[in-house]
């Protein structure tokens, strides 16, 4: 999997437990969070994922929306980082206000986002195997939509739109040169009535049948984590992401130096914690513990 650089940071293979056959730091916390606790005033700025962490399906994490709270009055600056993408930066703004969450949209970073920018920037145009409103981001780059010769085909969680036809189209015109995105990899995301498919297996189908590998743009692309610090204005070392995934969230942040934080709601399972091979530096009920460690 192709990833845009990011900030330097822990390597998996250096054996920090940010990937299968990592030594590891001691063993998450299950109690009492001493491993943050200890140094609380090293942690200057806070990444949170959305889906899994402060909501699941329709409904707020209970205290999810005090523990934040409580951050912004103690002057710790917070970046919202989702790998959803059907939906538009604005539209996840909107979401999050009406779910009870005071958010800027300045303050959301998605894969779209990123995509779109790194698109711009090319100037390249762009057939989006998307769902809902995620082109709204692209048009707002100034990024062209196209199905005919495109310079890359993006991936996201496109739903119900994942058809044979419609992944056949896309399969042609990476064989045709373009390049593939992938807006994101994860597996699958809970939705209110269980998992769901995510844009990870039907990215792996394109690269399989393409032969080529796809550029990753969100969690757990080091170069999207580099864009969240930019934002908190911290450098890895001071940040801490907090997740329900661990290999795309926990996994993602310790490579790149970030502190990784897992939560026992959304798709959290303890049998994917244990296989995984990576160590959070903790492991905590819900986001509202984060009152009680920073």
């Amino acid at each position: 999997m192709k990833e845009i650089p990011g900030p330097a940071g822990r390597s998996g293979s250096e054996g920090d437990g940010a990937g299968p056959g990592g030594r590891g730091r001691p063993g998450p916390s299950r109690e009492r969070p001493e491993g943050i606790r200890a140094p609380p005033d090293r942690i200057r700025g806070i990444l949170l994922d959305l889906d899994g962490v402060l909501y699941v399906g329709d409904r707020p994490v209970p205290g999810a929306r005090e523990a934040l709270d409580q951050l912004r009055e103690r002057g710790i600056p917070v970046r919202f980082l989702s790998n959803s993408t059907r939906r538009s930066r604005a539209s996840v703004a909107d979401r999050l206000r009406g779910l009870g969450f005071p958010v800027r949209e300045q303050e959301i970073l998605t894969p779209a986002v990123a995509a779109a920018a790194l698109l711009s920037r090319e100037g390249k145009s762009a057939f989006l195997l998307t769902t809902g409103d995620t082109h709204r981001d692209f048009e707002d780059a100034g990024v062209p939509r196209t199905g005919d010769d495109p310079g890359a085909v993006v991936v996201g969680d496109a739903g119900d739109r994942f058809t044979y036809g419609l992944l056949n189209r896309a399969m042609r015109m990476v064989l045709s040169g373009a390049s593939l995105m992938a807006l994101e990899r994860d597996r699958t995301w809970m939705g209110a009535d269980g998992a769901m498919l995510s844009a990870g297996p039907f990215v792996a189908a394109l690269e399989y049948a393409t032969g080529k590998e796809a550029l990753c743009v969100g969690k757990p692309s080091p170069g999207f984590f580099a864009a969240a610090l930019e934002g908190l204005g911290v450098p890895p070392e001071s940040a801490a992401m907090v997740g329900d995934d661990v290999e795309t969230d926990v996994g993602g942040a310790q490579r790149c130096g970030i502190r990784g934080i897992l939560v026992r709601t959304g798709k959290f399972r303890e049998e994917t914690l244990a296989r995984s091979g990576i160590t959070p530096d903790l492991v905590i009920d819900s986001v509202a513990e984060l009152s009680t460690i920073f």
